[in-house]
């Protein structure tokens, strides 16, 4: 079977209180990526709503031949988005379980529990003067409880708006510490609960950002003509996380109080929560007895300004979404150099719970805003809804890029094999390839594609030479954190000066070609070539040759896939700084007194001439056992790689093609799902009220946005699976219908027995989904 990853780079939005919705949804995708690996892995008794993704899974399989695997490997998000993506990576980074999350959610995302002890009204009659005027607003003809709350939950609310109202003012109502410690709380009763597998390959880097606002702000150097620096006030703050997913379960995706610290600092609402400071987490740490040992760490990389100077502690941060609510950016920043072992479909999936409303107004409202909509939508509503599209239409000009790439490939194909063909005569076809064969008929290819190129060459060494330096710069960087740099410049033009000073000052010779200095430089050095070869290979496998003659079978192509992936894992694993050993640290922190040492030791330590053996033999393994047909096709694509590669590199200002195809875009949102019920979100979610805060005011209010973002993450994780069939395979309306009904009802099922504060939401909802 043809085997696929739907990769999914998941991007939360703020929401306040629609956190517990964006909670529904993201517990949804939780569900469909345990199917998904269940099912690829042939483990699992699997139940409830996860055995009707695990059946959808199979059909795609049986029907259409793609056996799909599901993974959420880029996590993003900004305030309640945050907040949920952390608890979301913990899970997939771990196994754990996210039920424990759903009861913390419901049972203590509540202004009571909320409310700082500090703030709360000592006694019923605190404020006596304000008790009339909070009885008229919340009384009073048209009123916001009588005009928008449920009757059975109208006393509910009045009740938390009056003790709300009347708790102190000027200060921010909730607990910062509370707050933190609930966040403590989420993620202790995730290790307590039962664990399963990571929901990512072993090795598969899982990246988590969520944003902060540094409210005092930091400086930041510009470099200009005139002058030529400048220093100019910085408030974005991204907080970010990377790990390699472990083999075994349980473990941490970062120490407990850096994951609190991000959470707690996306999530604070401005005006509602006060700002964090580091000392409330380090008073949660000491007050839990959870050790920090890489406290100092964590800081020097989170905010580098601050610690040089010293001034961390006295770092204030606020919510992520007053300046950032859709952080696109830094998810777009990981894909680039991301392993892939299946042909990938990557996806950016968004999550916005209301996307109809801005700055609390509705858009087709003709009324002129009020003066507390104009304050409110001026701080905070309306800017943190802006770089969105720029980021979509960032991600939209990559992908035609790409595409326009692979058209430029696909033109280049029938020249290319010709060359190929004559350069080798049909040595090529007779002999079968050895190791010796493939190293020798490599060499001979890249320097006939370099003399072939002509002056275009010229350009083509320059680009590729200037990405090995950068490339080998930022693995300097990344390791030599002592020498505390802002970035990996400094490096790179120091090893620019060093190469040109030995030689390397002209990467190619009058009669074309590489120089022997450069061809030394890029045996030792360069890596992303060689991925970059392989990668053509398993395109070559997958996607170009569908629909092209039936004469190489599927389970042949699948296990040519399989060799060129295996080949592929060895170049990644030599790809990051911690492939090069514990101690080389203190050697690349030589590298502006001695760069040939730390460039000696990276290349001793990575062996890539004898990688190149080691892969030459996994291929020609698998190619004796291949029908001619297919053998001849990958030899053709692999050996004429670097006639490609002249092409399309410098179109590509160096970055190099890594997961293949355009990345597409999804919504996840209540106008996107509305299979059970039209009308969006004013239809379905109830913490809209009181500007998005509305759920934290009733239990009956979580319960309903919960079960709806499970419902709405449901059927739009179905959508999605049935989208990255090939485009000549889908599924009829009704068999979708089928999928997603059968879906709704085993949500509901599994959700009957929990929610109770309202007694007709899951009975009124299931005669939605199955009239009787």
């Amino acid at each position: 079977m043809r085997q696929k990853e739907l990769r999914i780079a998941l991007v939360c939005y703020g929401g306040v209180s629609l956190a517990v919705y964006m909670h529904g949804v993201t517990k949804e995708l939780w569900k469909v990526t345990r199917a998904s690996q269940a099912f690829c892995e042939g483990t699992g008794r699997l139940a409830g709503v996860e055995h009707v993704y695990r059946r959808l899974l199979q059909q795609m399989e049986t029907q259409h031949g793609v056996r799909l695997r599901v993974m959420n490997d880029v996590i993003a998000g900004a305030s309640a988005g945050g907040l949920n993506g952390v608890f979301l990576a913990q899970a997939i980074h771990s196994g754990q379980s996210l039920e424990p999350l759903t009861r913390l959610w419901l049972d203590r995302a509540d202004v009571d529990v909320l409310l700082d002890p500090d703030a709360r009204p000592g006694w019923r009659f605190a404020k006596m003067w304000a008790l009339p005027l909070v009885g008229w607003m919340l009384r009073r003809p048209g009123n916001v409880v009588s005009e928008s709350v449920a009757p059975e939950t109208r006393a509910e609310v009045r009740g938390k708006l009056s003790r709300l109202i009347r708790s102190r003012w000027f200060e921010p109502p909730f607990g910062g510490l509370g707050f933190a410690r609930l966040i403590a709380e989420a993620l202790e009763a995730m290790k307590e609960s039962e664990t399963g597998p990571p929901l990512l390959p072993a090795g598969h880097p899982l990246d988590l950002f969520v944003t902060a606002t540094d409210f005092k702000g930091h400086m930041e150097v510009l470099r200009l003509n005139s002058p030529p620096l400048v220093q100019e006030s910085e408030h974005r703050l991204s907080i970010g996380f990377r790990a390699a997913t472990p083999v075994q379960s349980g473990g941490q995706l970062a120490p407990v109080p850096e994951l609190v610290f991000a959470a707690r600092a996306t999530a604070s609402f401005p005006g509602a929560f006060p700002a964090l400071q580091l000392s409330e987490i380090d008073t949660l740490a000491k007050e839990r007895d959870i050790a920090w040992p890489t406290r100092d760490a964590f800081v020097e990389r989170i905010m580098p300004e601050h610690a040089r100077r010293g001034v961390a502690d006295g770092v204030s941060l606020i919510d992520g979404s007053v300046l950032v609510n859709a952080p696109f950016a830094d998810a777009m920043g990981v894909l680039r150099d991301r392993p892939a072992q299946r042909e990938v479909d990557r996806r950016f999936v968004y999550i916005d719970p209301r996307p109809d409303r801005i700055g609390g107004l509705e858009r087709g409202d003709p009324k002129p805003p009020g003066w507390f909509s104009v304050i409110f939508g001026s701080l905070s509503s309306i800017p943190r809804e802006q770089p969105v599209r720029d980021n979509l239409d960032a991600i939209a000009a990559q992908s035609h890029e790409r595409a326009h790439l692979g058209s430029i490939v696909a033109a280049l194909r029938p020249e290319v094999e010709a060359t190929v063909e004559k350069l080798f005569g049909r040595t090529l076809f007779l002999d079968r390839p050895t190791v010796k064969r493939l190293s020798s008929w490599r060499a001979k290819a890249q320097q006939a594609a370099a003399e072939q190129a002509g002056f275009a060459y010229h350009g083509y060494a320059q680009v590729k030479f200037a990405g090995v330096v950068d490339m080998l710069a930022e693995i300097i960087c990344e390791a030599a954190r002592g020498l505390s740099l802002p970035s990996r410049e400094p490096i790179a033009n120091h090893l620019f000066g060093y190469f040109a000073a030995h030689g390397l000052d002209h990467i190619s010779d009058l009669k074309g070609g590489a120089t022997k200095e450069a061809i030394a430089f890029f045996s030792e050095h360069d890596l992303p070539f060689r991925i970059r070869r392989l990668r053509l290979l398993a395109r070559r496998l997958t996607q170009d040759w569908d629909g092209e003659g039936g004469d190489v079978a599927e389970e042949a192509r699948e296990k040519a896939r399989e060799a060129v992936y295996n080949a592929l894992s060895l170049y990644f694993d030599r790809e990051s700084s911690n492939c090069l050993g514990a101690d080389f640290p203190k050697l690349a922190e030589q590298v502006f007194h001695d760069p040939a040492a730390v460039l000696a030791g990276i290349a001793e330590r990575r062996r890539l001439a004898e990688t190149d053996q080691l892969v030459d033999a996994m291929l020609a393994a698998a190619m004796a056992d291949m029908p001619a047909a297919l053998r001849r096709r990958m030899l053709l694509a692999y050996l004429g790689y670097p006639f490609y590669d002249t092409v399309t590199l410098p179109l590509l200002r160096g970055e190099g093609l890594t997961e293949f195809d355009p990345v597409k875009v999804d919504r996840i949102s209540p106008d996107d799902a509305r299979s059970i019920r039209a009308g969006g979100t004013q239809a379905t979610l109830r913490g809209v009220e009181f500007y998005n805060f509305g759920a934290f005011f009733s239990r009956a209010y979580r319960e309903n946005d919960y079960l709806w973002g499970r419902l709405h993450g449901a059927e739009r994780m179905i959508d999605l699976m049935v989208s990255s069939l090939p485009d000549n395979a889908t599924f009829s309306a009704e068999e979708m219908q089928a999928f997603k009904r059968e879906a709704f009802l085993a949500i509901l099922d599994e959700e009957e027995g929990r929610l109770c504060a309202d007694p007709g939401l899951v009975r009124g909802i299931r005669a939605e989904v199955a009239p009787r």
